[in-house]
């Protein structure tokens, strides 16, 4: 009697971002620290903690044996009842972002965090139908509602649902408005937020959504853009929701991105998820401050998720932030960002096809140009190069992960990375930059 041989994955199996036909990856099979590996015993250092999620590198003992430990407890109920995960969860967020007097509503993931933060900012300024400004190349989420709020390349595959006023993103490589001074720049994007707000009306403007520091989109805004975002909101009584889903909790060298700013720039409400759980189990959150909190005390909250705030994610979650405060890995991270630009810095110097190096933290931005002068990029925004695939294919088979897209190379170790593996990580990115490089920049051989 003959056995069927069972489906594989490829022929199973939808997957995200992608052109199904043309998805073909390794099994991968376990993992510890920054690295992975597959069924083929092949390992590869994570540089960009997979989807800039896995800030806690892979199989955290501390998060592994909570989600263990709660397993056998309780797996889940329903948001109707309590859980002492849930509540211990929220308290340890609140307090470590400064937070004080707000509260905690528990998602599943970063996209209906931003969609119930939106929600809550329209109950909590009475603008039931009011607008969300935000910026051009940003990225929200992939729902039809978040997708809409994002400034994202591949926006155009969704439909527009929401009314959404868009301002350019201060972007000071390559200024929207071309000035070449970071300061006339950013002075500008600064300028244009508060006139879109003008020109639509702060009474019919909800929230401002806004990406707080790191971004898959590249852009990484200069120091003094979010407290003058933060003066702007506060003058004309518009909530501020800082998206911190990337940014949070130690990628940039500060527990949210918000914080680079000081604590008198709070904004109203943030969104998490990602390093929430250091991406071993799903879940988001949407914190509110103390006076959002009180404006939404009596106000029925028309939304909700049959797993919000599940005993397990939320187990894995409170030792996940423990696990950053006991090991000191904020710190580690502005310390060991330190030392990444700083090799950043030297390979710069070393392959003109680096245009700019921008990030700090554990994030970093490589984007790559063809011309120094001209800023002439490898690849246009949301195209490809397949110089640039062939480049992270032959890293792969060297043991090396990066994330890269269109023409940028986005750097999110774990925070839990070592000194030696960045270090050799970025050498073999030397190595790799040397030899595709003519082919990256469209030179002859």
């Amino acid at each position: 009697m003959s056995i069927e041989k069972p489906l594989s994955e490829q022929q199973t199996v939808m997957h995200s971002w992608c052109i199904q036909d043309e998805w073909s990856a390794p099994e991968i099979v376990g993992g510890h620290g920054a690295s992975f590996w597959d069924s083929n015993g092949h390992r590869y250092v994570d540089m960009s903690s997979l989807a800039e999620c896995s800030n806690l590198g892979h199989q955290h003992p501390k998060v592994i044996d909570a989600i263990k430990k709660q397993a056998d407890q309780l797996c889940f109920i329903t948001s109707e009842w309590g859980a002492k995960p849930r509540g211990a969860l929220a308290q340890k967020i609140l307090e470590v972002s400064g937070f004080d007097g707000g509260r905690v509503f528990f998602t599943l993931a970063g996209a209906d965090a931003n969609e119930n933060a939106v929600k809550f900012a329209r109950w909590a300024s009475g603008k039931t139908r009011g607008q969300v400004l935000a910026r051009q190349r940003s990225y929200h989420g992939a729902s039809n509602a978040t997708m809409n709020y994002s400034g994202d390349a591949r926006g155009a595959n969704y439909p527009e649902l929401e009314d959404v006023v868009r301002v350019e993103p201060p972007y000071c490589y390559r200024c929207p408005f071309g000035y070449k001074s970071n300061l006339e720049c950013r002075r500008e994007c600064v300028r244009d937020v508060r006139q879109a707000i003008e020109n639509a009306g702060a009474e019919a403007i909800a929230a401002v959504l806004m990406e707080s520091h790191a971004g898959t989109n590249g852009v990484v805004a200069p120091a003094d853009y979010w407290p003058a975002l933060h003066q702007i909101c506060k003058e004309k009584n518009i909530i501020l929701i800082a998206d911190e889903i990337m940014a949070g909790f130690g990628r940039t060298g500060t527990w949210f991105g918000w914080q680079h700013a000081g604590i008198e720039h709070r904004p109203d409400m943030m969104t998490l998820a990602k390093g929430l759980t250091g991406a071993h189990v799903p879940l988001g959150a949407v914190v509110v401050s103390e006076q959002v909190n009180q404006r939404l005390q009596s106000h029925m909250l028309y939304t909700g998720l049959t797993y919000c705030g599940h005993p397990l994610s939320c187990a894995a979650g409170l030792a996940a932030v423990q696990t950053y405060q006991d090991d000191f890995l904020i710190d580690r991270s502005a310390h060991l960002g330190r030392d990444m630009f700083r090799m950043l810095d030297a390979l710069q110097e070393s392959h003109d096809i680096i245009g700019d190096v921008r990030g700090s933290g554990l994030f970093a931005v490589l984007e790559l140009v063809k011309d120094r002068d001209t800023r002439e990029p490898i690849a246009h925004w949301g195209g490809s190069n397949p110089a640039l695939r062939a480049l992270v294919k032959k890293a792969r088979e060297l043991g090396v992960s990066f994330a890269v897209r269109s023409n940028l190379i986005v750097l999110a170790p774990p925070l839990v990375i070592t000194e030696r593996e960045l270090g050799e990580a970025i050498s073999v990115l030397d190595d790799l930059l040397t030899e595709f490089g003519p082919a990256l920049q469209g030179h002859q051989s």
